[in-house]
Formats: structure tokens, sequence, C-alpha cells
């Protein structure tokens, strides 16, 4: 049974663990309330391109753009995108799972992988795999410009040719509770998302229809890693926030049975001095 001495500095061990527990969650409530004002304020302008290139596109008879072209799917852009830190639970191993589970099924011929965040950096560097481009300091900095950057870096790759399909590897950020993996097709974008429009809105278009539609493209791109981004930052904060709400709890119960564990030995010990006074005393007696 360990000493009342190892005990107390257990007990004061785990005390200060809480500590930092209690105070990382508040941190990432903090920022989480933050993110997701940042989320509530990309929808309407969202929902706003998305009608925009409905009605536009209700006026284009021949879509033909680089964006929608459609080719077997022999080589694969695959953005895996994980945290800069740990301490959120299985946020970031969730992504990684599914991007192993992505290479293990030979679903594509030929993957290159592009990067976001420092986790997926340690776990590839550690399995040895290739990576074709890598945003250490995007995400720990996240800025609608560097999402754009990144975007712009996925198109060039998509319309030169050098990969068929462009596919994110992502946590939806669905409730504070829980959070949802997601592998979105990025590019090309599919001509289901365009719809047929809503024709009978009386519309001008200067200088065409066409041109519009051209323009509107690169920028739909754009914003979906934009949102794709907020949504894992997000998620990454909202976790954070769960798990170490549930590391405070369990220190909390691991300094009761401490306390109930260093209340026992002292209560032994003074019982046990007890009985050798009493002895001494008893044999002092009997002389």
């Amino acid at each position: 049974m360990p000493s009342r001495l190892d005990l107390r500095r257990r007990i004061r061990s785990v005390k200060a663990t809480e500590q930092i527990t209690k105070a990382m969650k508040m941190v990432a409530a903090a920022r989480l309330r933050r993110w997701q004002n940042r989320i509530l304020e990309a929808r309407p302008y969202a929902e706003e391109l998305s009608l925009v290139l409905r009605r536009v596109a209700a006026k284009v008879s021949e879509r033909k753009h680089p964006l929608l072209q459609v080719r077997p799917e022999n080589r694969v852009a695959l953005v895996v995108v994980t945290g800069d830190k740990g301490l959120c639970g299985a946020f970031n191993a969730n992504v990684l799972r599914e991007v192993a589970a992505i290479l293990e099924s030979k679903r594509f011929p030929e993957v290159e992988i592009t990067l976001v965040g420092r986790k997926g950096a340690e776990y590839f560097r550690h399995k040895g795999i290739p990576l074709a481009s890598v945003h250490l300091d995007l995400m720990g900095r996240l800025t609608p410009e560097g999402a754009y950057a990144l975007a712009r870096e996925l198109r060039g790759k998509f319309e030169s040719g050098q990969v068929d399909a462009v596919y994110v590897v992502y946590n939806h950020f669905k409730s504070l509770i829980q959070q949802q993996v997601k592998v979105e097709k990025l590019l090309p974008i599919e001509r289901e998302q365009l719809g047929d429009g809503d024709g009978e809105v009386p519309m001008l278009f200067e200088p065409t229809p066409q041109a519009i539609l051209h323009a509107l493209l690169p920028r739909n791109v754009e914003f979906q890693v934009w949102r794709m981004l907020l949504d894992s930052v997000a998620a990454e904060h909202a976790a954070r926030m769960v798990a170490m709400d549930s590391a405070s709890k369990n220190a909390a119960e691991m300094i009761d049975r401490l306390t109930l564990t260093y209340n026992r030995v002292r209560q032994a010990t003074i019982t046990k001095e007890l009985i050798e006074i009493v002895s001494g005393a008893a044999a002092l007696g009997g002389r």
C-alpha cells in the first residue's frame, strides 16, 4: 500500500492536471463560439452563391468549363485536413483512419496526398508515405486568403490534367458532441450541383450567362474549400472541449478515490499507533 506522502503527491499532481484540463476546456469553448459565428456568417453567402449559380446555369444551354470536365479517375488528389494539436479525442485519428482505408481499398489507381495540418504530417512521416504538398501553418492561422490559395493550387492541378479528380477528407461539424468524417468530391464540379436553375426569374446578364458562369465556378471552388476548413476548425475545438470535459471529470473521480485511500491509510496508521500505545501501557502495568 502506498504511503501517505506518496498519496499526497499524487493528489496534488491530479489536482494540477484538473486545473489544466478545465482551463483548456474554457479556451476551446471560447474559440468554438468564435468559429461557429464564422460558419453562421458564411451561410448567407453560400446560399446566395448557390442560387445565382443555378439561375445562371439555367440560361446556359451548353455548359462547358474545365472545372466541369469529367475524366476517368486514374490519378486522384486526396486533401487530408487534420488539426495542429492533440488532446481532442479521436478527431485526428478518425480522419487518418478514413484515409488509410481509402489507400488500402485501392479505390483509385494512383493517389497523391495534399496535407493540411501538423498532426497528419507526423502520421505520414512515420508511415513513410510521400506527400504532394504540405500546408502546416494553414489551420493555425486560418484565413479566407489561405483557403483560396489552397483552392487555386488544387484547381490548377485539375485544369492542367495532373489529377483527374480532387477529394477532401475532413471532419464535418454537426453539433457540439458529434463530428462526422466526410469524403467530399471537390473537382470536377458535379453538374447536379448546378441543377436546372430557376428560369422563371427575369434576370439581365452582362456580359453573357456563359461568361458569368465561367467566373462563378472558380469562386464556388474557393468557397467550398473555405467552408470545409471552417467546419474542420469548429469540429476540432468541439472535440477538444468534450475531451477536456471528460478528462476533468475523470480527474475529479481519481481525486475522490485517492482521498478515500489516503484517509484509510491515515486511519490505519492512527489505529496501529493506538494499539502500540495500549499494548505498551498494558505491558508496563503487568510488571
